[in-house]
């Protein structure tokens, strides 16, 4: 078996899906995406083709090896991204051809079903309410919030008292039963990150996601000793590499390799082996599409120290059959590769240039805030 084609969709709302072909017909999809740089990891996956064409699709390792080792430069969004969403679909085509969902090949279920969570927000405490109690009602357990938006290096207490106002709101319409994951985004200094964790520990909430930007390990090391919620992050670190001094300074407990950008599903497996030798867990980030999401279940299926797992899209419309919320929890794929099969007819009707622009925020006096 030797791989023949590699194409690329841009797929509304932001996505990019790859559909790897190979000369005996099996076909594996994957999800490289950098969010707002669509076009430049579609132009990566055709480099990458050069190397590909004509290999055998099932020497993942091998060719992840080369790909990320072989050309000198090596890291970053879009390099690891076009790879993660290459090495997807490898997997993909390889547990077709055995039959076998992909979480059998990396040791097997430990669990029967994938705890995952819901995104809710507002402008008001009544919106967080109200999101909350609409998540509840479409059957998820746990749900996550960004409780502002652009945030100054120093606020005062009105700002402070907004944010407690919005996640009581939501802890008092969820109930003490229901997980709530804060994302701070990156958006905040680690001085206002360690007042706004103490101000909301009463909330007890399941997590604080970047609570700081993770180019600084210390600094966040020094948010997670100040508080006793979980530290949360992972989504703008790549490979096991990226992860490496987190876990060494103990600068979060719960960790969120994105397995469209960290690497793919063998790195982030890799890399929920380093978090379980450090007691920390992994809920990975995927605020992307089905297949994505695909990806990430059949990680968490075999991931003895997996928490929770993010989503936005469950596959409707995309996918011949998408994945079910029920008791707020989603059931391990069966089915062989990735366990999914893309809906191609419907997505032919969500295919566009793939011009989507990230949101800026801006603070007050016109200039740029953390997005």
């Amino acid at each position: 078996m030797k791989i023949a084609t590699l194409e690329t969709f841009f797929v509304k709302p932001r996505w990019l899906f790859l559909k790897v072909h190979t000369n005996d017909g099996l076909v594996g999809w994957g999800e490289p995406i950098v969010e707002g740089w669509s076009r430049t990891v579609a132009a990566c996956v055709a480099e990458m083709g050069r190397y590909l064409i004509g290999q055998d699709p099932r020497r993942i390792g091998h060719h992840w090896q080369a790909l990320y080792r072989g050309g000198f430069y090596r890291g970053g969004p879009v390099l690891v991204s076009a790879l993660s969403g290459i090495e997807q679909a490898l997997w993909d085509i390889t547990g077709k051809w055995l039959g076998v969902p992909v979480h059998q090949l990396l040791g097997g279920a430990v669990r029967d079903r994938v705890r995952v969570y819901a995104h809710v927000g507002g402008e008001s405490a009544e919106a967080y309410a109200e999101k909350g109690r609409a998540a509840l009602a479409r059957g998820f357990t746990a749900v996550k919030t960004c409780p502002f938006g652009a945030v100054r290096f120093v606020e005062g207490p009105a700002f402070v008292e907004q944010v407690v106002a919005r996640v009581a709101a939501l802890r008092e319409a969820a109930g003490k039963g229901v997980d709530i994951g804060l994302d701070f985004h990156g958006r905040v200094g680690p001085a206002m990150a360690i007042q706004l964790a103490k101000a909301l520990e009463p909330l007890s909430p399941m997590f604080i996601e970047e609570p700081c930007l993770p180019e600084n390990v210390d600094a966040m090391a020094t948010v997670a000793r100040s508080t006793t919620v979980p530290i949360a992050t992972g989504e703008r670190l790549f490979t096991k590499w990226g992860f490496r001094e987190v876990l060494e300074k103990q600068a979060a407990a719960i960790l969120q390799p994105d397995l469209s950008h960290a690497g793919g599903i063998l790195e982030v497996r890799q890399i929920a082996a380093m978090a379980e030798a450090h007691y920390a867990a992994i809920a990975p980030h995927c605020p992307l599409g089905p297949i994505a999401l695909a990806a990430c279940l059949q990680v968490d299926a075999c991931t003895p120290n997996f928490l929770c797992q993010e989503q936005v899209c469950l596959g409707e419309g995309y996918l011949k059959q998408p994945f079910v919320v029920k008791d707020g929890y989603v059931a391990v794929p069966t089915g062989p590769g990735l366990g999914i099969e893309v809906d191609e007819a419907a997505l032919a009707g969500k295919l566009y240039d793939g011009s989507w622009e990230t949101p800026r925020l801006w603070h007050e006096d016109g200039s740029v805030a953390d997005w």
